[in-house]
């Protein structure tokens, strides 16, 4: 567990809130925003061009739980089903989440969903609503084994800067074996080894516009 004295709640640029975790000198999300940022890669540049009605989820990086509460808004909006599996290593502290402003910061926001994902109990399937069903796992990357399957991955593990143990290429060739075919894996990070790394993986490497701050932003697709 994170404990509270090394983090701290910081507001990005446009307006919402990110947290800093003093023991690694890094952020959760981008200073230039947390909610632009996380809309762009994840839901823009990820799940948006995924078709199926029933998409299986997995994010390294389970955190704030931002980018959970903006999928499920995303299948609520075009209704979908997902099942979303998130890895956390390092569970947030609930006086730490309920200070987060999304509620003001994301339109439509569901105080009501967003809290039954984080009361939501590790290690097992939770049901949320109609359109989507959590499991979170309290586990690292390199401890989850798993025979499932997903259609898109989410990368938001912290920066090569802050955990290099995350971006080994070992991971990447696990996780490619964990997603179907025809199948994405998206991320914020752009560095030019971590990209020969995937490829060499397998994947095929899309660089395209990242968000506000980023140059480049990376897909990963297994065709």
């Amino acid at each position: 567990m994170i404990h509270n004295n090394n983090i701290s709640i910081k507001q990005t640029e446009d307006g919402s809130h990110t947290l800093y975790n003093k023991e690694l000198d890094e952020t959760y999300h981008s200073s230039h925003g947390a909610i632009q940022e996380a809309i762009h890669v994840f839901i823009k540049n990820g799940i948006d061009s995924i078709f199926s009605k029933e998409i299986s989820v997995l994010e390294v990086g389970f955190g704030t739980g931002l980018n959970a509460i903006l999928t499920h808004d995303y299948a609520k909006r075009y209704n979908k089903k997902i099942s979303y599996t998130g890895l956390e290593s390092f569970p947030l502290p609930k006086e730490i989440i309920n200070k987060l402003n999304y509620r003001s910061e994301i339109p439509d926001f569901d105080l009501a969903i967003f809290n039954k994902m984080h009361k939501s109990i590790w290690n097992q399937n939770n049901i949320i609503d109609s359109h989507f069903g959590l499991n979170k796992i309290n586990k690292t990357l390199q401890e989850f084994i798993t025979e499932d399957k997903y259609d898109i991955i989410y990368y938001d593990a912290f920066g090569p800067r802050a955990q290099k143990e995350m971006w080994e290429k070992y991971l990447f060739e696990k996780l490619f074996k964990m997603l179907n075919i025809g199948g994405k894996f998206v991320t914020y990070c752009a560095m030019g080894q971590f990209k020969r790394d995937l490829k060499s993986c397998g994947f095929v490497v899309e660089c395209v516009p990242g968000p506000p701050g980023k140059r480049e932003m990376t897909i990963g697709f297994k065709n």
